[in-house]
């Protein structure tokens, strides 16, 4: 790491550099961790508090979190001393007239805001930039406290400063051009990466976030899946860093129900109300970690670390089937992933393609896949030569009579679906279980084509299927307890995490991650922002590991478009109709990365 620049060293390097002067108004933790970037880029900081005595708190804090950072070797002791010359911390307002720019940090009161920049108005110079570092409140409205809206931002900073690479910079429709691509400029050289975003509540990363969270918060309200269930889904099903309901805690369940309430009170749209379960926990204090409960309980206040709550075990258990062979109808990557895993864990598989010849070809798939674990160590070649000798390739679906368990992964389409699951009835021995892995349509649907819909279940993998630990086991209304307890134990047996729900679209995972992605094709739309940003803001943000443009060429955007579809039929709610872009690329025949274009032109890559 370099050492910052001293101020006297380099005169003419840094007049060329925007906002050599920066006055950070309000050093909580996100203003004291801004100030501190500030400071290692080299700038002059003002730090400026309340009251003389938070300012002795404030400076105490930085020079803490400072300390910190020499100790686990992100500053050397010369650099920290060199930036804490930097800072200067007191109680005047009046300070932040010698600033190019003044960063307001204060806590998130509309008129509090308004109040301070009227007055920062006032004591700065015109030339002086005014940002708000607001996370849901209009940055039009407390830019229209001044006489200079042209030069009021937002520039939204993300927690914890030090580690979190992402900047919106929130331009009004007032706010200079120049004035933006400077602040973008200054983002930059914090080592920052900035997005532009336009003043809509919640800008682009809590814009998607929240909707996301509020929605999983009223999926666990309703008691459609465990807070357990909701938040591993997500972890294992999207690769997120935290479930929604965990992150919740952490964020604070106040915070996140004023800024939902910033987002309905711009959008009126029913899916920004905050779910009532969360103005009751408000109610009762329980707002997440900082209090030591929300959706958990946390065995301190501030504490990341959850404790067991009183009357939380769950039903008595009830004994499943035995299963000791398995058959799987199919013979596209998720069928032949699904015979893998069972294979892998030592089940005798029947493979059952519409042909002898293509069930070869699956089974031909399934060594390529099984020699590529062995090539990266995953497996031995013995382990493969076992599994691959228990994978039974046919034509046939008579050959499916003998087992235990006989799981569908044909083409998503009800009729067939259907139609495989009568004929299963008609052959599969009384007693054995018959799954779908479907991922959006009705489970019970497939069960009432059969004579014993009590035995019909969803076992819904996700994609590829060795590789990802998530099972959503998928119960009907008909569904007997001893199947569900069937799967969930063969689950574990084959080292996958099952996760319980009942049998309405999308489950857990498509029901909380489509409507996501639909917002942000909306956004898109609108013109509120670009592909990149979007796609950039969600991944440094939130830690997602895709985007969600890159993550819907993946998906394909055929099968995002009947996922939405199907999500609309089931809830008609009106934020849940598809995107007319995303219709109309879909009719373009801009399916993704498999037809070569999508939300971005693969072809070229």
């Amino acid at each position: 790491m370099q050492a910052p620049e001293n101020p006297t060293s380099q005169p003419d390097s840094r007049v060329e550099r925007p906002f050599p002067t920066v006055a950070v108004v309000g050093l909580g933790t996100m203003g004291a961790g801004i100030a501190v970037a500030i400071a290692r880029s080299g700038r002059r900081v003002l730090g400026i508090e309340a009251d003389s005595a938070a300012a002795d708190r404030a400076l105490a804090r930085i020079q803490e979190a400072t300390a910190h950072a020499v100790e686990r070797e992100r500053l050397t002791s010369r650099e920290r001393t060199e930036l804490l010359e930097l800072i200067t911390v007191g109680e005047r307002l009046d300070a932040a007239a010698a600033a190019d720019l003044v960063i307001e940090e204060v806590p998130e009161q509309l008129e509090l805001k308004r109040e301070i920049f009227a007055e920062l108005d006032r004591i700065c110079p015109p030339q002086t930039v005014l940002a708000t570092g607001t996370t849901s409140l209009s940055v039009t409205r407390i830019a229209a406290a001044t006489g200079r809206p042209e030069r009021v931002l937002g520039l939204h900073f993300f927690n914890p400063v030090h580690a979190m690479k992402l900047v919106e910079v929130v331009r009004t429709v007032l706010t200079a051009s120049q004035v933006a691509d400077e602040a973008a400029a200054f983002a930059r050289e914090l080592g920052k990466e900035p997005v532009a975003a336009g003043d809509k509540a919640g800008f682009i990363v809590n814009g998607l976030l929240f909707a996301y969270l509020n929605q999983a918060a009223a999926m666990y309200e309703s008691r459609y899946a465990t807070r357990e269930d909701i938040d591993a889904a997500m972890r294992l099903g999207c690769g997120l860093p935290m479930g929604p309901l965990a992150l919740l805690d952490l964020i604070g369940i106040d915070t996140a129900r004023t800024v939902l309430e910033a987002m309905y009170e711009q959008s009126k749209d029913r899916l920004h109300a905050p779910a009532p379960i969360l103005g009751q926990l408000v109610a009762a204090g329980l707002l997440g970690r900082k209090t030591g409960r929300g959706f958990y309980s946390y065995e301190a206040p501030g504490s990341s670390r959850t404790v067991a709550e009183a009357g939380a075990a769950g039903a008595a258990a009830v004994a499943g089937r035995d299963v000791r062979s398995v058959g799987v109808c199919g013979s596209g990557t998720m069928a032949t992933g699904i015979a893998e895993v069972f294979a892998k864990a030592g089940f005798p598989v029947t493979l059952v393609a519409r042909s002898q010849e293509k069930a070869d070809k699956a089974k031909g798939q399934l060594a390529r896949s099984l020699e590529r674990s062995v090539e990266k160590g995953r497996l031995t070649a013995d382990q493969r030569d076992a599994a691959l000798t228990l994978v039974t390739p046919s034509g046939q679906l008579a050959d499916l009579a003998g087992v235990d368990l006989a799981l569908e992964a044909v083409a998503e389409d009800l009729a067939v679906k259907r139609e495989l699951f009568a004929s299963l009835d008609k052959i599969c021995k009384p007693g054995a279980v018959l799954a779908t892995t479907t991922s959006s349509l009705p489970v019970i649907s497939c069960a009432t084509a059969t004579s014993r819909p009590q035995d019909v279940i969803g076992m819904h993998f996700f994609n590829p299927a060795p590789a990802m630990k998530l099972v959503e086991v998928v119960s009907t209304v008909l569904t007997s307890a001893d199947v569900t307890a069937t799967v969930l134990g063969l689950c574990a047996t084959v080292r996958k995490h099952p996760v319980e729900c009942g049998d309405r679209a999308g489950f857990i995972v498509n029901a909380l991650l489509f409507p996501y992605l639909n917002d942000a094709v909306r956004m898109l739309e609108e013109h509120y922002a670009t592909v990149d940003d979007i796609d950039t803001a969600m991944k440094l943000g939130c830690g997602y590991p895709m985007g969600p443009f890159e993550l819907l060429d993946v998906v394909g955007l055929d099968v995002s478009l009947t996922i939405e579809r199907v999500l609309h039929q089931e809830f008609r709610e009106p934020g849940l109709s598809a995107a007319p872009l995303l219709e109309h690329l879909v009719a373009a025949g801009c399916l993704g990365r498999k037809t070569g274009r999508g939300f971005r032109d693969h072809a070229r890559r």
